[in-house]
C-alpha cells in the first residue's frame, strides 16, 4: 500500500537528519581522509628570506660600454646655488652706436654695408650739402679770415708811424682789439664747421674761397678725447695718424638709403661693437635677497652659456659678478633684471679683400645663471648621474675591482648638475665612487638578483661557496 505524500516527506527529512548527525559525531574520523598528504619538506622549518642584493659585478667591457668613471670620495665646502634664466644683451652706450647726419643733405654714396667691418675714421657715407646754415657759416668764416688779413696788414703799415709819433697809439690798440674779436669769431666758426663733419683740410680750403659742397661721415672713435682745446675733434672727424687702426665696429644696420634726403641729426646707420656686453638675469621678487647678498659681497656667479662651443675658443677666465639690480618689475613676466658685465671674444677672417668678424657671444643668446646662496661645509659633492633614487632612498656605488657595492646616502641638496651628500658616516674619505651611470648600475644589480646568481659570492675548486673577501 502506498504511503500518503505528507508521510513520505516526513520520512525523507528524518533520514537526512539522521545522516547529518552521524557525520558530525564521526568528523574526527573522516575529515583527515579528505585532506591531501603533507609533503615532508613542508613540515621542515622554512628557509630565511634572501636579503636585498647590494653588490653587483661588472666586466671590464661592461664598464667601458657605460663609460664608467670612479673617483675617490673627498669632503669639501660647497655653495648652494639657485638657478636663474637669463640672456646676453647689448651694453647701452658701449655695444651699439648710432651715426647721424651732421647737416641737411642728400646721400650720394654709401661706403659701408651691413656685415662690413670698419676702423675708426673709415668713410660710411658721402652727403651733398643742402644746408643754408652751413653755407652761411662757411661764408662768414671766409669773410672773417679775410678781415683778419686786412687788420694784420693795417697793423703792419701803421706800427712804424706809431713808433715815430705820426699817429696816436690808440689807433693801434683799436686794431689789436678788432684782431682779437675776429680771431674769436674765426675760432667759433671753425669749431662749428668741425662739428658739422668738415675735416681740418676742408676748413683750411674755405679760407682760400673753396667752399665745401660735400661731406664724408666717418666711423667715430671708440673713446672720445677730453680736452679744453678749441680744436678738439668730434665723433665725425676723419682719423688722425695717432689713432688706432684695428677693427672698431661692424655695420649692424643701414638707416638711410642712397639718394635719400636727410636732416641734421637724422640716424644714418647703427654700428656695433660687441666686445663689452651684459648678462641680464630674470629673477622673481622673492629671490631679490639672494641677489642683493651676492652683489654686495662680490660672490662669483657660475654661467652656463647655451649653444656655446668652448673647444674652438680660448678659455674664458673672467670672474662674473653682479654689477647692479634693476628696481623695476616687468608687468608681464613679473620678474626684475640684474646685470653682469661680459667681456666678449672674437676672431676675424678675410674674403674678397674684406675683413669680417665673428663673435663668440651674441645678444639674444640664452644663459643659465647659478647664484650662490649658502655655503655648506664638510659635504660630498658628486655629479647628478652618480646618485640613483628609489622612492625616499638614494644610493651611490662604491667600486672595488669588478664589484660595485650599493650604499645608501643622505642628500642635502641637488640641482641639475650636482648632488650634495651629508657626511653621516655612510661614505668615508678615499672610497672610490662611480661618478656616472648610477641608474644603469642599479638596473644591472636588480637583473643579477632576479637571475638568482649573487655577485658577492664565488665558488672554490672543491665546490664550497664563500662570500667575496
Amino acid at each position: 500500500m502506498r504511503l500518503p505524500k505528507s508521510l513520505r516527506i516526513f520520512t525523507g527529512v528524518a533520514i537526512v537528519s539522521t545522516f547529518g548527525v552521524a557525520a558530525f559525531l564521526t568528523r574526527e574520523t573522516w575529515i583527515p581522509m579528505l585532506s591531501p598528504p603533507t609533503a615532508q619538506h613542508d613540515t621542515e622549518e622554512s628557509a630565511p628570506p634572501v636579503k636585498e642584493p647590494k653588490v653587483l659585478k661588472l666586466t671590464l667591457q661592461a664598464r667601458k660600454n657605460l663609460r664608467l668613471v670612479s673617483k675617490p670620495a673627498k669632503y669639501q665646502a660647497y655653495w648652494r646655488k639657485i638657478q636663474v634664466p637669463g640672456a646676453i644683451v647689448d651694453r647701452p652706450g658701449l655695444s651699439d652706436r648710432g651715426v647721424t647726419s651732421p647737416a641737411v643733405g642728400v646721400v650720394t654714396q654709401v661706403h659701408a654695408f651691413p656685415g662690413d667691418t670698419v676702423k675708426v675714421g673709415d668713410r660710411l657715407f658721402t652727403l651733398r650739402l643742402f644746408s643754408e646754415y652751413l653755407q652761411n657759416t662757411q661764408k662768414e668764416y671766409f669773410s672773417s679770415a679775410r678781415e683778419i688779413e686786412f687788420i694784420e696788414s693795417e697793423l703792419k703799415r701803421l706800427r712804424p708811424l706809431s713808433e715815430k709819433g705820426g699817429i696816436s697809439k690808440s689807433k693801434l690798440i683799436d686794431l689789436k682789439n678788432q684782431l682779437r674779436r675776429q680771431s674769436t669769431v674765426i675760432q667759433a666758426h671753425r669749431q662749428d664747421l668741425l662739428t658739422r663733419g668738415l675735416n681740418p683740410d676742408q676748413i683750411e680750403n674755405i679760407t682760400q674761397g673753396k667752399f665745401v659742397s660735400t661731406v664724408d661721415v666717418v666711423a667715430p672713435p671708440l673713446v672720445e678725447r677730453q680736452s679744453n682745446s678749441p680744436t678738439i675733434q668730434q665723433t665725425t672727424f676723419r682719423l688722425l695718424d695717432s689713432q688706432p687702426t684695428e677693427f672698431a665696429y661692424e655695420v649692424q644696420e643701414l638707416n638711410a638709403e642712397l639718394g635719400q634726403q636727410v636732416q641734421a641729426g637724422q640716424l644714418l646707420s647703427t654700428l656695433a661693437n660687441h666686445s663689452s656686453l651684459y648678462l641680464e638675469g630674470h629673477a622673481f621678487k622673492r629671490e631679490a635677497p639672494y641677489l642683493e647678498a651676492a652683489a654686495q659681497n662680490g660672490w662669483g656667479i657660475v654661467v652656463e652659456f647655451a649653444e656655446d662651443d668652448p673647444t674652438h675658443w680660448p678659455v674664458l677666465s673672467q670672474k662674473f659678478e653682479i654689477r647692479h639690480l634693476s628696481n623695476a618689475i616687468d608687468a608681464k613676466s613679473r620678474t626684475f633684471g640684474f646685470f653682469i658685465p661680459l667681456l666678449n671674444q672674437s676672431r676675424s677672417y678675410k674674403k674678397s679683400d674684406e675683413t669680417f668678424v665673428v663673435w663668440r657671444f651674441r645678444p639674444g643668446q640664452r644663459v643659465r645663471l647659478h647664484i650662490p646662496v649658502e655655503e655648506l661645509n664638510n659635504v660630498l659633492v658628486l655629479p647628478a648621474a652618480a646618485v640613483v633614487r628609489e622612492g625616499p632612498e638614494a644610493y651611490v656605488f662604491q667600486q672595488n675591482g669588478d664589484l660595485f657595492n650599493r650604499i645608501a646616502v643622505h642628500v642635502l641638496h641637488e640641482d641639475r648638475l650636482n648632488i650634495v651628500l651629508a657626511n653621516d658616516g655612510s661614505v668615508t674619505t678615499g672610497l672610490y665612487l662611480a661618478q656616472n651611470a648610477a641608474a644603469s648600475l642599479n638596473r644591472v644589480l636588480k637583473a643579477q638578483a632576479a637571475s638568482g646568481m649573487r655577485a658577492d659570492v664565488h665558488v672554490h675548486a672543491d665546490g664550497t661557496v664563500h662570500a667575496s673577501h
